[in-house]
C-alpha cells in the first residue's frame, strides 16, 4: 500500500508545465540557430529597430523642448497671457 501526497490534477498540471518548458526550450534553440545562420538579416532588423526608436526619442525630446520654450516665453513676456478672456470679480463687503 503506497501513499500519494499528490492528486491526479497536480500530476496533470506538472506534465503541462513540463511540456510548456520543453516547447519554450525548443523555440529558444530554434531562434538561436536562426540568428546564428542569418546574422546579417537580424543585424539589419536590430539596426532598423534601434534607428526608429532613436528617431522617436529625438522627436519626443524636440517636442518637449519646444513646449518648454513656449511656456518660458509666456511666463517671461506677460504674466497674464494665459488668462486671456478671464475676468476676476471680487465683491467687497464693508461692514454692513
Amino acid at each position: 500500500m503506497s501513499f500519494r501526497f499528490y492528486t491526479n490534477t497536480i500530476s496533470q498540471a506538472s506534465k503541462s508545465v513540463a511540456a510548456g518548458i520543453f516547447i519554450t526550450g525548443l523555440l529558444l534553440i530554434g531562434f538561436g540557430f536562426l540568428i546564428y545562420v542569418l546574422k546579417e538579416i537580424f543585424a539589419i532588423l536590430a539596426a532598423i529597430v534601434f534607428s526608429v526608436a532613436g528617431a522617436g526619442c529625438m522627436i519626443t525630446a524636440i517636442k518637449i523642448f519646444l513646449a518648454q520654450r513656449k511656456l518660458d516665453k509666456i511666463n517671461s513676456d506677460d504674466s497674464e497671457a494665459y488668462r486671456e478672456n478671464v475676468n476676476i470679480h471680487i465683491e467687497e463687503h464693508h461692514g454692513e
